[in-house]
Formats: C-alpha cells, sequence, structure tokens
C-alpha cells in the first residue's frame, strides 16, 4: 500500500527513482520529495537499514537528489547538505544525528554516567549457519552493532535495558529479554509470508502450505480464546469463509450445526467431521428441539475445553479430505491440540469472568387486559397493569472459567496437563451448566531420538441442569409471555403451587387448564431436567524415523462417552403432556468410536524433483447411542413422585436403543510431486470397506482425487510488489455416509408385547451417494507479506441420494428406497488479509472472509410425485422438490386477487391461500466477516463483524403473541381503531380497516397466514470484542501476565427478525429457520485475567 502511495505521488512531483545497487554503488534520482520518503525508498529498495532519532530528524524536510552509480556516502552527502543533519555508515546500518554529534561507535547514549554490561551472543539460521550483519539493537534505543562474519556479536548495553532486538533483511525480527543474562545466541527464522509454513493436514501429515492444491484455512490460539463460550465452534463463525455455523436454542451445552459448502445430502448429516490430532473424534447428536417442545441432548463438541486448543485447519472440501474416505465428505476441521515444549516447567492460571443479559424481548404491550376473564388479552378497554414482570422474571447470567496448563520437559521427554472448571448460570431461572476438564499428554523421544512414544487422554464431566427449551410444551417462556395483562403475576409467581389436602401434595396453582401454558415457577421448581456426559479420549503414538526418508506411525485412539438425561415432571404438571401422577423420562446411552491406523510415509529429493508420500490402512468401529430408553408421558405412574422403573405402568415400554452401528476399513494413499518446488501434483486414493452396506455387493468403494498447484511467483518474473502467486486446482470424487438400518431393517416389539412388523422393503442393491467435487483458485501475497488474497470457485455434484417412495400396491410393503437424485453446490470463496500499519510500537492487521453458496436440486426420482417434506408445523413447511434447493420454506400466505388485494369471506376473515407457498430459502446466500487487531505497545484492540445476507426465517413465537393479543401490535391496531389492509369481499366491496381481534386470531396463533412472519435472515452483528494488556516482568515468579475486557454478541448493527437469526430449534434436518418461544437473544461481557509462571 505505500509503495503505491510513493508511486502515485512521484508521478504527480514528475520524478522518477531508479536504484541498483551493485558494489554499494546506487543510482538515484529524487527531486523535491520529503526527507522520510527518501529514507523509506531507499530501505525499501537497498539492504541499507536507517537509524534515528525522532527529535533529531524533521522527516518532512524536502530535499533532492541525483546520483548515478555513486556510493551511498556519496548519496547521502546530497540528501543532507544544507541540514543539521549527518551521519555515519556501519556496513548495511546508516545513522543519523545532529552535526558533530556523531557517536565514534553504533551507540547513542543518554546524558549521565551509565552502567554497562557487555552482551555476547551468536546468531544462526534455522539450518545452524552463521548469519552476518544482523543488526543486534536494544529496544527503544540506537544502541547497537551488527554481527560478524561468524554471526558473532559483542554489545555493551545499559543496565536498565530491556530486550535486545535482532533483525535482517529475509528474517523475522526476534525480540529477547535481557533479564541478567550475559549471553544471547539467537536463531532467525526465514520471512516466508506464511506460504512455506508447515501446516497440519488430512490425517494429521504435515504439508508445506504452498504445496497445498485444495483451500484449506488455519485459526490460531489467540483467535479461538476469544471465544469463551461453552462450544469452541460458534467463534469460528465470519472467521472463516465458507463455513455456516447454527446454534440449538438450548444454550450451554446444546449442539451446533455446521455446514462447509452447503448441504450435499437429502437424508444424511452435511456436518464436517471433527478431527483431533489426526484421529476422528465422535460427535453424535442425541434429541433434538422441535416446534412443540423436546430436549436438546447435544452433541460431542462442547466437551472440548478451548484452552485445549492450540490451533484449528479447515479443510473445507472433499478435495481436501479425500483421505478420511466418507468420513470427510462433506470437509474436515483438524484440530491441533497444546503440547508440552522443551525447556522449563511453565504454569499458566487463566480466570475468565463474563456476565449475560438480554438484548431484547419480543414487543409485548401491557394496556389490555382479558375479557371475560379469557386466557387471551383481547379487551378493548385499556388498563394499568404491571409491565416489569416479564423482564424480571429473567437473571442476570454469569460464568467462571477456571484454567491452569503446565508444560515442559527436557530434551528427551515433554509433558502437558491441564485442568479447567467451567461454571455457568443462565439467565433462565434453574439453569446452571457445569464442565470439568483434565487433559495429560507426553511424549518421549527413545534411540537416539529414532523412535517416539507419545500418549494423550482427555477426561471431561459436563452437567447442565434444567438445559434451555423451546416450543409450546413443558416451557416457562408460553405462560410468561401470553399471561393476561390484567392478572397478577406475581402472585402466581410466589405461589407456583398450592397444597391439595385431597391429594395431600402440593398442586400447580396457574389460572387456566391450557395445553400451552403452565406457570413458569411450577416449571422451572417441580419439572426439572437433568444432563450428564462422562467423556474420555485416549490414544497413543509410535512413530518409527526409519532413514532420513522413511518414517513409520501407527496410531491407536478410544472415544467413548457415557450419556445420562432425566425429567422428573411432578404430578400436577400440565395434563397435556404430564399423567395426574407425574412423568419419568430417563435415558442412558453410550458412544463409542474406536480408531486405529499405520502410515508409512516418504519423503526425498531427487535433483529438480521431489516426492512426497505416505501409504496407509485404518480401522474404525463407532457405536451410537447403545443404552435404554424410558419415558412414561402420559401413561403415567403408579405411585406420585417416584421416579423409577419399579414405579412405571405396566404398559409402558423400556426400551433398547441403538442409534447407529458400524465398521469401517480402509486403505490409502497419496503422493505430492514437486517440480523445482514451483509446480506440485497431488494425487490420492482410498478404499473403504463399511458394514452399513453389507449384503449389498457395494460394500467396497473406491475415490480418487487429484490436484495440482502451480508457483507463478517461481515460475515468471512478476513485479516487484509481488511476494508469492499461486494457482490451484483438484477434483475428487467421494462416498456419503449411508443411513443406518438402510438394507434390512428390522422389526420391532410393541407396547403391547406383540411385534410391529417392519413394513420398508429391504435396500438390498443400496449404494453410496457419491459427491463429485471440482475446484479451483488462487493465493497471493503482496508486498512482503502485508497484502494477501486468496480465492476458490467450488462445484460439488452429489448423485445416487437415499430416496423414500410409496410401495406398489400389492408389495406386502409401504414404502421403499432407491438411488436417485442429483444435488449441486456452487459458490466462492474470497479471504483478504492486510497488515496496513506495521511499527515497532503499533501495528494493524485485518482479515476479511467472504462466502457465497448456491444450492440447487437438479433432479429426484421420475416416481416420486410429491415433494419430500422434512417439517411441517402449523403453517410452515420444510420442503425438497425437485428445481429447488435444499432448506425451501413453504407457508401459507394472504389469499389475494389479481390486482393483489388481500380476499375476505362473507363474514370478513381474512382467506388464506389453500397450500402452503414458497417463500423463501432458509440458507443465507452471503456470509461476510471482518475482524481487526490493533497492537499499540502492549495494548491490543479487537473486533469481529459477522453478516449474513439473504435467507429467510419465521417466528412462530410473534404468531402466537398476536394470536393472543399480547403483542404490541396488537395494541397499536386497537389504539388506532383497526389493522389498516388492502382488502376486498366477496361482492366486490373494498375493506381498508379490519378488527384487530378478528385479523390477529386469523392471521396469527398456531395455523395461521405465516407471510407476515417470515423475516429476512440478513443480519449484521458486532460478534466479538476484546481489550487486553500485557505485561513482561523480568524478575519474580510471575513471567507474564494479561487482562482482557472481552464481549461476544454485543449488539446487532441490522436486523429484520425479531430473535436472533443463527440460533435454530434443530441442529439436524428439520424445523429449520424457525423459532418457537425460545430465549430472548443475548450479549456476553466480561473480563480475561491470565498469569504466566
Amino acid at each position: 500500500m505505500k509503495n503505491k502511495a510513493f508511486l502515485l505521488l512521484f508521478c504527480f512531483l514528475g520524478s522518477y527513482l531508479s536504484l541498483s545497487a551493485q558494489d554499494n554503488r546506487l543510482t538515484v534520482h529524487i527531486n523535491h520529495a520529503s526527507l522520510g520518503q527518501v529514507f523509506d525508498i531507499i530501505q525499501k529498495q537497498s539492504e541499507y537499514i536507517i537509524f534515528f532519532k525522532d527529535n533529531q530528524v524533521n522527516l518532512s524536510q524536502k530535499v533532492s537528489v541525483n546520483a548515478d552509480n555513486q556510493t551511498i556516502e556519496e548519496i547521502f552527502d546530497q540528501i543532507l547538505a544544507g541540514t543539521n543533519l549527518n551521519y555515519k555508515v556501519f556496513d548495511r546500518q546508516i545513522i543519523i544525528v545532529k552535526d558533530k554529534e556523531l557517536p565514534t561507535e553504533f551507540s547513542l547514549l543518554g546524558k549521565g554516567p551509565v552502567k554497562k554490561k557487555t552482551i555476547i551472543g551468536k546468531v544462526t539460521d534455522e539450518d545452524g549457519n552463521p548469519v552476518p550483519g544482523v543488526s543486534v539493537i536494544v529496544k527503544g534505543t540506537t544502541i547497537g552493532i551488527i554481527t560478524s562474519y561468524e554471526g558473532t556479536y559483542s554489545l555493551e548495553v545499559p543496565e536498565t535495558s530491556l530486550f535486545l532486538s535482532f533483525s535482517y533483511i529475509g528474517y523475522k525480527k526476534v525480540e529477547e529479554p535481557l533479564k541478567d543474562k550475559t549471553e544471547i545466541n539467537v536463531v532467525l527464522v526465514s520471512e516466508n509470508f506464511g506460504v512455506d509454513e508447515v501446516i497440519v493436514s488430512a490425517l494429521g501429515l504435515k504439508r508445506v502450505e504452498k504445496a497445498l492444491t485444495y483451500a484449506t484455512q488455519n485459526i490460531g490460539a489467540d483467535e479461538i480464546s476469544k471465544n469463551q463460550g461453552f462450544n469452541f465452534v460458534s467463534g469460528l463463525s465470519g472467521k472463516i469463509s465458507g463455513i455456516e455455523i447454527t446454534r440449538s436454542a438450548a444454550g450451554a451445552g446444546g449442539s451446533t450445526k455446521v455446514v462447509l459448502r452447503g448441504n450435499k445430502s437429502m437424508s444424511a448429516s452435511s456436518e464436517p467431521l471433527f478431527v483431533i490430532d489426526g484421529i476422528p473424534m465422535a460427535n453424535n447428536k442425541g434429541g433434538q428441539l422441535g416446534i412443540f417442545g423436546g430436549s436438546d441432548q447435544g452433541d460431542g463438541l462442547s466437551q472440548i475445553s478451548t484452552e485445549d486448543i492450540e490451533s484449528m485447519s479447515i479443510l473445507k472440501g472433499a478435495n481436501a479430505s479425500a483421505l478420511y474416505g466418507s468420513q470427510g465428505a462433506n470437509g474436515v476441521i483438524l484440530i491441533t491440540t497444546k503440547k508440552g515444549k522443551e525447556g522449563p516447567i511453565k504454569a499458566t492460571l487463566s480466570s475468565i469472568f463474563t456476565f449475560e443479559n438480554i438484548q431484547s424481548t419480543p414487543d409485548l404491550q401491557f394496556e389490555y387486559g382479558s375479557f371475560n376473564n379469557a386466557k387471551e388479552s383481547w379487551s378493548t378497554t385499556k388498563g394499568k397493569y404491571a409491565s416489569n414482570f416479564v423482564n424480571d422474571f429473567f437473571n442476570t447470567g454469569s460464568a467462571r472459567i477456571n484454567t491452569i496448563t503446565i508444560s515442559g520437559g527436557g530434551a528427551n521427554t515433554t509433558a502437558y496437563f491441564l485442568f479447567s472448571n467451567t461454571a455457568m448460570g443462565g439467565i433462565m431461572p434453574g439453569n446452571n451448566y457445569q464442565k470439568t476438564n483434565i487433559t495429560f499428554k507426553q511424549s518421549t523421544k527413545l534411540f537416539n531420538e529414532r523412535l517416539t512414544a507419545s500418549s494423550n487422554i482427555m477426561l471431561t464431566e459436563e452437567l447442565i441442569k434444567n438445559k434451555n427449551t423451546a416450543g409450546y410444551y413443558l416451557n416457562p417462556l408460553t405462560g410468561l409471555y401470553l399471561f393476561p395483562r390484567d392478572r397478577d403475576f406475581s402472585s402466581y409467581a410466589r405461589d407456583y403451587q398450592v397444597f391439595s389436602t385431597s391429594r395431600n401434595m402440593y398442586l400447580q396453582n396457574w389460572f387456566v387448564k391450557d395445553h400451552f401454558q403452565s406457570n413458569p415457577n411450577w416449571i422451572i421448581n417441580n419439572q426439572k431436567k437433568e444432563d450428564l456426559t462422562k467423556r474420555v479420549i485416549a490414544n497413543m503414538l509410535v512413530e518409527w524415523k526409519i532413514n532420513d526418508h522413511f518414517n513409520l506411525q501407527m496410531r491407536s485412539n478410544i472415544d467413548h462417552s457415557e450419556r445420562t438425561y432425566e425429567q422428573k415432571n411432578k404430578a400436577g404438571s400440565n395434563e397435556t403432556n404430564v399423567h395426574a401422577n407425574g412423568s419419568w423420562s430417563f435415558q442412558k446411552t453410550t458412544d463409542e468410536l474406536i480408531y486405529t491406523d499405520a502410515i508409512l510415509s516418504f519423503r526425498k529429493a531427487f535433483k529438480d524433483f521431489s516426492v512426497d508420500a505416505v501409504m496407509g490402512a485404518s480401522y474404525m468401529k463407532s457405536k451410537y447411542g447403545l443404552g435404554i430408553s424410558v419415558n412414561t408421558g402420559t401413561y403415567g405412574l403408579i405411585y406420585p413422585n417416584e421416579f423409577s422403573f419399579q414405579n412405571i405402568e405396566k404398559n409402558v415400554m423400556v426400551y433398547s436403543m441403538l442409534g447407529s452401528s458400524l465398521i469401517k476399513e480402509g486403505v490409502f494413499g497419496n503422493a505430492q510431486l514437486g517440480y523445482k518446488e514451483r509446480i506440485f501434483l497431488d494425487i490420492s486414493g482410498r478404499n473403504d470397506w463399511a458394514s452399513s452396506l453389507y449384503g449389498t455387493g457395494n460394500d467396497s468403494y473406491f475415490y480418487p482425487c487429484v490436484g495440482v498447484t502451480a508457483l507463478l511467483s517461481e515460475i515468471f518474473k512478476l513485479p516487484q510488489f509481488v511476494s508469492f502467486g499461486k494457482v490451484r486446482s483438484s477434483f475428487s470424487i467421494v462416498a456419503n455416509e449411508v443411513p443406518f438400518n438402510s438394507v434390512s431393517p428390522n422389526n420391532s416389539i410393541s407396547s403391547s408385547g406383540g411385534i410391529d412388523r417392519n413394513t420398508t422393503k429391504p435396500f438390498n442393491n443400496l449404494k453410496p451417494e457419491l459427491i463429485r467435487s471440482f475446484e479451483i483458485g488462487t493465493d497471493w501475497k503482496l508486498f512482503k507479506g502485508r497484502f494477501g488474497f486468496n480465492f476458490t470457485y467450488y462445484n460439488i455434484n452429489s448423485r445416487d441420494q437415499f430416496i423414500s417412495l410409496p410401495a406398489p400396491s400389492g408389495s406386502g410393503y409401504s414404502r421403499y428406497f432407491v438411488n436417485a437424485g442429483k444435488l449441486v453446490n456452487s459458490g466462492m470463496e474470497l479471504t483478504l488479509s492486510a497488515e496496513p500499519i506495521d511499527k515497532t510500537n503499533f501495528n494493524w492487521s485485518a482479515d476479511i472472509n467472504f462466502s457465497g453458496n448456491k444450492n440447487k436440486i437438479i433432479s429426484l426420482h421420475p416416481d416420486l410425485k410429491n415433494p419430500i417434506i422434512l417439517s411441517d408445523n402449523d403453517g410452515y413447511q420444510l420442503i425438497i422438490k425437485e428445481g429447488g434447493s435444499f432448506g425451501d420454506i413453504y407457508v401459507h400466505k394472504f389469499l389475494r386477487d389479481d390486482q393483489g388485494r388481500i380476499k375476505l369471506d362473507e363474514k370478513g376473515n381474512i382467506l388464506k391461500t389453500e397450500q402452503k407457498e414458497y417463500i423463501g430459502n432458509s440458507n443465507p446466500r452471503w456470509s461476510f466477516g471482518l475482524n481487526n487487531s490493533f497492537r499499540y505497545k502492549d495494548l491490543t484492540f479487537g473486533f469481529l463483524i459477522n453478516s449474513k445476507v439473504g435467507g429467510m426465517v419465521v417466528s412462530q413465537t410473534e404468531a402466537m403473541l398476536d394470536g393472543y393479543g399480547v403483542s404490541q401490535r396488537s395494541a397499536d391496531a386497537r389504539n388506532n381503531g383497526g389493522v389498516i389492509i388492502n382488502g376486498v369481499m366477496p361482492d366486490g366491496t373494498l375493506v381498508n380497516r379490519i378488527d384487530p381481534k378478528q385479523y390477529y386470531t386469523t392471521v396469527g396463533d398456531r395455523d395461521g397466514i405465516k407471510e407476515p412472519y417470515t423475516y429476512h435472515r440478513t443480519n449484521i452483528r458486532l460478534a466479538q470484542a476484546s481489550i487486553s494488556h500485557e505485561w513482561n516482568f523480568q524478575h519474580g515468579a510471575i513471567k507474564q501476565a494479561t487482562f482482557s475486557l472481552i464481549g461476544s454478541n454485543l449488539f446487532f448493527i441490522y436486523k429484520d427478525a425479531p430473535f436472533d437469526p443463527e440460533v435454530t430449534l434443530n441442529t439436524l434436518m428439520n424445523d429449520q429457520a424457525i423459532e418457537n418461544f425460545s430465549l430472548p437473544t443475548t450479549r456476553t461481557f466480561g473480563f480475561d485475567f491470565k498469569i504466566t509462571f
């Protein structure tokens, strides 16, 4: 950016510049430019570094120089002529001082006697070679020297000095604390703008980033730690292009939906595979919320501690994750955890305290009460009613996350330990979240470092009490929001239960028996839920360095969790869902994933060619949701409020459960061929054998992948401002997982003891869904890495979808399955990174992520006469239809005539369309994220703006509030004498105003017209903000301390929907983009204090 500014300036001044450094002679022609501009140009176009004090040099002073093939001394004689400045040249260093104040050595000492000490050392590169000419400077001063030909130096420094700075062109700057040291040796790392960085790729293999043939993005621990919610994944939104993340309305401990590059299956999950240190992790989802209620039983993500994560790599397409086979068909998110590092024991203590409050509740009215003691508030007479009981009902949420990590070790053995405790109290009374994480990791090198043995164990216990719910039933918010305004809520809140002498127990105290409404305080205190998860992830790795070219790695892992879910609804609860003696829901299941693999790698260079190859085999066995379940529902308990197996009625079934079971074996290979480190060809192949296809003859399937990368900056001579440039392309074919128990479904036993026979025809020729993925992209770094961008276009073709059809009459079956259909996702991803300012005391860096995906259902099956309905509830449908897109929403609309007027019946009631009609798609068209970081000395400020553009969402809550007359809209309509419409009666009479109750009880309520309750999903929010200060200490036990103020989801810059459109009822495939009595949108803010010993 600065180069461009200078270029425009000099064009305007009519000047020109030509520098060529040969034998320390330069050619320079600059007319009437500022001294600062001249210094910058000489430094950028030569190997010289110029030092000066700000208070001695006027950088705006105009100077001119015209020199042809002259020495640097002759050039500076011209530049400084007529100024009060002088200079001295030390090899590649030029020091500028006031005239007659030139130092005799490369140091500018302050006035007065200063105690000094001598520091010696050596500077080498990554290969151990000495680096001559390195600038060694006391930070904040001009005291310094350059290293000798052997890379050594000896420098006198004031004893009060804190840091030594080491800098040299082509290498990253290093700062070392002086403390009480007398010798400091430094290894300089090449400044390669990140393109030569080794990153973690599929199967945990390490690859040079510049050679990758597919799109990937990395995020470090600093960015990950800025999101201190219950789930580390939600913090990726806005920081990674091409990713869509929606959170469950259940809040802490709830599940999360993650999709990369669109939905690719009509029947199975399109979520990516999550991998910890190269090994797949279990991420099974339990029960889900729905429009009528239910419980979100979480997934495997919330149990991972954010403080355990060192970095994450997102492999977006199947091209990047082909080595994982069908598990990675939807992309892979690689999690690299922290490990012990060689050196003294290092301990870090972190304490995070945050508070959560409500951004906004629904827009409710408190001026109109009920009519004739009805449950609705449709009185037309104003009153003065309590307006604070809704806001007063909620708590201020709080969270405490305390973590200690210890790491260290010697040359052969390192260890890492973590203990973390999370305690949260939600905004809903009675909602509590507790999580404890313990991690121990060690690595030992044996036999002259040829053999490395590593082990890791991660233990988690997660307990959620009264996890948040949504939907109509057993939800405190229905009774809270719909409560008639003329009644006294405080009395019901205080006396939520009353003693029944006839039953000798407390029963619910509420003004009405209604299948939707219950006393909120009764639900909180007498319908308690508890979710408990105990999990262990343990693995071991043995790595044998056979020689300089061959390496053998063997890994084994077990991921085992036990989940217990229990809800106890006491006698007296809502009779629609709960028996008079109470009801009990209990579920205990285990999830287990066993994985092992062996990988042989080979790496060698042959003159102009290089080979980096791997081959291996893997075995995976998983069983999810294995256990028992019971739900007494309205069948009830024998004795009231005794929740045990002995107390359930005889006609209540106790179910043995198995969610899924799979054994998968695979062999795979990958070879990356390089030519002169300029062109890379990447070829992969994998063959899987899956138990889910046993008996079909299709249980063995092979999928290939090929990619190519060309480094344009190495092949062609590009403009000097281009630091790096490449183009890449790849193509792959992978198979998606097939649904469990599809080949030959089993019969089941009914509650009466009979057999419920399976009516689905066995799918004996089932094939896996095939995904063909193509992508092409380019990556660039400009101005020495100060600016960069990555662009990717992709096209993903998903075929042989798993589709259910009605079975022919007389076949003996009701349904059968086929492989058919075609689903296409295409889109683009753009990532921009910039470092506009990079000074010693100030730095500004920014990242922009932009992506868009278009989904199209090309075909289904000719025998499929009706669309596939994923959800159909209360005037809302989620439909898969040929020619449409995944996530299409259909709702009842206003029935209109040819002139667009709303039709009314003879009684003046609003009419709706007979069938539900398309109103939009639930997925955003574009996603955008802007992540900024500003650093001034030890103070850092950062913020993230996240945006979704396009898509639609539906609010059932708003419809119900209107139907019950408790929305502010309904009060405004009464105040205005009616609802203004453009309507027409059957006889042609025009209607421009309608009674509010008549309008809202028809349009709103349960199965009304959802058109006015459908909103744009578009939103822009300040997703994260933080400001932190870092202190470094030279003496004492504390080495470093950091204090940060943090906030998340702070406010919306723009939002159309009356709720957070990125929160969903269901994180699987049903009930997408609809909200029904979910918790209000909240913001979180607090502080983080971290100490390193």
